[in-house]
């Protein structure tokens, strides 16, 4: 509420998402782990001015939206602002529509702010600034000045005359209803919501935005997102058996024991991988309880990690490990070993790190009763 008027928010949440490459809808795209819908809501539900918000969804996802919401009610009382999600229209212009036409007849709210779903990253400060210019001036756009130089098709524009477009942008209710009314009544489709404001007169007042509150259109846009996995194996050398590091057969009188090729690189590497996305570890998905996986090379169930990153969105940026042993010494084999895991993880072969050291004869790597490993992993979404 602001100087006793009440304030709506409609969050417009539909669109296919089609350009970000995901197979579910835009809204559902998880950034740092959350439903980008989630970080929308929240940042809007910050705004002490905000008094109620309104989802409008499209009819298919409007249930798995209703369902969100009401669970993150349980444990987040910032969820209690949303009191409804309702049915948009087959394009954003109706969506919104809906959405004011809702606020307009369930509500004596003054003054309502549109917001995009994709522009999960709003400040307060903006949100605000937006809110408290609509009660002034009847409507009011949040922009931030281009950076880039912009043309026509026939000449080059003034670029600090230029201003590039955002959301939040806030209105006074009888403003952006009789706008839309006006726009439906003579066929006119807008952009957005302010430019149906100005189709009737209306001059809205900029409210500076912010670069940050950039709108999520394509996977260039969502912001960069590290995990980092540590992965630690070891096994027991004994006799009769092969010794394999990094998938290669090393020349070694003494082999690795395990319930696979017991190769301690590329395990120390799979935990890590796996430890990096929170899937757990090596153990959890390829069990020695199996029998599928008795004396099978590391190499393939290291092939089924690197189709897990691929399913969970992910891109493995970095691997640094070691291999700690006094014998076999590890450096004649490096180059290979990172061969083999650049070509099933996809990556380029400068993303990879394979050294070797010893503990100087000390504990069971320097009695040479086994071999251990480590890998630090980094990964991208």
């Amino acid at each position: 509420m602001i100087e006793n008027k009440k304030v709506s928010c409609i969050i417009l949440s539909g669109g296919k998402g089609t350009r970000l490459g995901y197979d579910c809808p835009k809204q559902f795209v998880k950034i740092y782990g959350v439903p980008m819908i989630c970080h929308t809501v929240e940042n809007l539900a910050k705004s002490a001015y905000i008094d109620e918000i309104y989802v409008v969804s499209e009819a298919d996802t409007l249930q798995k939206c209703k369902e969100l919401i009401e669970n993150k009610k349980l444990h987040n009382e910032l969820y209690n602002k949303v009191k409804a999600v309702i049915v948009g229209g087959e394009s954003r212009q109706k969506s919104s529509f809906n959405g004011v036409k809702y606020v307009d007849e369930n509500t004596n709210s003054e003054i309502v702010t549109i917001h995009d779903v994709a522009r999960p990253f709003t400040s307060v400060e903006t949100i605000n600034a937006n809110i408290e210019a609509a009660l002034k001036k009847g409507c009011a756009v949040s922009c931030i000045p281009s950076k880039d130089t912009i043309r026509n098709e026939h000449e080059t524009l003034k670029r600090d005359e230029l201003f590039i477009v955002q959301t939040p942008q806030s209105f006074q209710i009888d403003v952006v209803k009789q706008a839309h009314i006006e726009a439906e009544k003579n066929g006119f489709s807008g952009t957005d919501d302010v430019s149906l404001a100005e189709r009737i007169g209306i001059v809205p007042e900029i409210t500076c935005g912010s670069y940050s509150n950039r709108k999520i259109t394509t996977k260039e846009d969502l912001p960069v997102e590290y995990r980092v996995g540590k992965g630690y194996d070891v096994h027991r050398l004994v006799e009769n058996r092969p010794c394999i590091l990094g998938g290669v057969k090393i020349h070694n009188e003494m082999g690795l024991m395990g319930h696979s090729d017991a190769d301690v690189l590329i395990h120390a590497v799979i935990d890590g991988i796996l430890g990096a996305m929170g899937l757990g570890d090596i153990g959890m998905h390829f069990p020695d309880t199996d029998d599928r996986y008795f004396g099978i090379s590391s190499l393939k169930l290291l092939s089924k990690v690197a189709n897990m990153v691929k399913e969970n969105g992910y891109r493995i940026m970095n691997i640094d490990s070691i291999v700690i042993c006094e014998k076999p010494k590890v450096l004649p084999y490096v180059a290979e070993m990172k061969r083999n895991l650049s070509e099933i993880l996809q990556i380029d072969i400068a993303r990879i790190n394979i050294k070797g050291t010893t503990t100087e004869k000390l504990g069971f790597t320097g009695r040479k009763e086994g071999i251990a490993a480590e890998a630090v992993c980094l990964l991208s979404i």
